[in-house]
């Protein structure tokens, strides 16, 4: 690349190289520390997500067992739907209807 032919360079003094210099540490150091605070905020980060991904599988886990828990129970009252006796069902709501007219009556006291 061609420089114009009108440029006129003229080298810094001593002492604006010096200021130049030391403007350049102070913003090196800034610039350290501005990078050591992001370091430790992203260390920080990644122990969170580690914790939280913990946290997540665990649930996952108990989503699991209480989903399996659930269709085995969901399989029985099925087949017990199918066996023929149809006075469980009949018992079942009875008792539903006995319980919420407990409850009833205990929150109606209170």
């Amino acid at each position: 690349m061609r420089r114009a032919n009108n440029y006129n360079y003229t080298p810094l003094s001593q002492n604006q190289n010096e200021a130049l210099e030391a403007e350049n540490d102070r913003m090196a150091d800034e610039l350290s520390g501005k990078i050591g605070v992001l370091k430790s905020l992203s260390i920080d980060i990644g122990h969170e997500v580690r914790s939280q991904d913990r946290l997540l599988r665990g649930i996952d886990d108990d989503m699991d067992r209480t989903g399996g828990f659930l269709g085995n129970t969901m399989n029985r009252v099925l087949k017990l739907g199918k066996a023929g006796h149809n006075y469980y069902i009949f018992y079942l709501f009875l008792f539903a209807i006995f319980v919420f007219f407990v409850l009833y009556i205990v929150m109606k006291f209170r």
